[in-house]
């Protein structure tokens, strides 16, 4: 496992508005600002397992997020856009 370094700014990924201790995920950006910086990746109600991947993998998932490439893994989702007014 790589080394975590211990000085990350974690950031939730939860509504604003959100209540409770989640689980939530959470993301730490590490140093550098190429390709290859490394993205770390965990969830609040087990931090020491951290998933390690870099910015440039990050940034394609986000595009893919953002593009609904994965809305499929969302159930009920579906529904929801058809019986939007």
């Amino acid at each position: 496992m790589a080394d975590i370094p211990p000085n990350l700014d974690w950031v939730r990924a939860a509504p604003e508005d959100a209540e409770g201790p989640g689980p939530w995920i959470e993301i730490a950006f590490g140093e550098g600002d190429d390709g290859e910086a490394p993205v770390y990746i965990r969830e609040t109600n087990d931090p020491d397992n951290v998933v390690t991947t870099n910015r440039r993998k990050w940034d394609a998932f986000v595009l893919g997020v953002q593009a609904g490439e994965f809305d499929h893994f969302v159930e009920g989702l579906e529904d929801a856009e058809n019986s939007a007014p």
